[in-house]
């Protein structure tokens, strides 16, 4: 089953799912996989909000001590700690930092398989409010017939509408999409 999610074998997937693969066995043995999630998924929210971090961590030019340095007063000011911290840590001491949002992404995969979840991504164009999220999270789960975890991205070039994807699955529900297909439309007919 966990090969039906790594369609897209790329170096950095690869690289990714090893390192996901190890802290979850850490994190299990530890029994600190909900403490390690909520960690990860903490810096992940860092990392969506501020461009100066994107850029540590995408950037090669930073070096491998800058980027440790960086990290590691980032996640004792955000309070991350444990397991999480030291993960965080050893990827940016292994120049690894670029490849930090897919491990994430891996890693509550993992979370989600041994717990019996469903994860789906969705993209909408603004923020949902409390009431949109908890319809679509209910539709999602009575398609998939389990528990689903949804991971939000906002992405306001889709316009309105929304896009899903669990599993191998995706649904194009996006404005962006339905205005592109009339404009094709539109020019085969002319």
């Amino acid at each position: 089953m966990a090969e039906g999610g790594s369609q897209e074998q790329s170096p950095v997937s690869g690289v990714a799912e090893r390192y996901a693969t190890a802290l979850f066995e850490l994190a299990s043995e530890a029994k600190s996989i909900d403490a390690v999630g909520k960690d990860l998924d903490g810096f992940a929210a860092m990392i969506a909000e501020s461009d100066d971090l994107k850029r540590l961590i995408e950037s090669p030019a930073f070096s491998a001590q800058d980027q440790v340095s960086a990290i590691t007063a980032l996640t004792a000011k955000a309070g991350i700690t444990g397991l999480a911290a030291n993960f965080i840590g050893f990827v940016a001491s292994k120049r690894r930092l670029f490849a930090l949002p897919g491990m994430i992404r891996a890693f509550r995969a993992k979370v989600a398989e041994a717990k019996g979840v469903v994860s789906a991504e969705v993209t909408l164009a603004e923020q949902p409010s409390a009431a949109q999220l908890k319809d679509i999270t209910a539709a999602l789960k009575e398609v998939a017939g389990k528990d689903v975890d949804v991971s939000l991205k906002v992405d306001p070039a889709i316009i309105g509408g929304l896009v899903v994807k669990m599993g191998s699955r995706m649904v194009d529900a996006s404005l962006k999409t339905k205005l592109n297909s009339i404009r094709l439309a539109m020019k085969e007919v002319g």
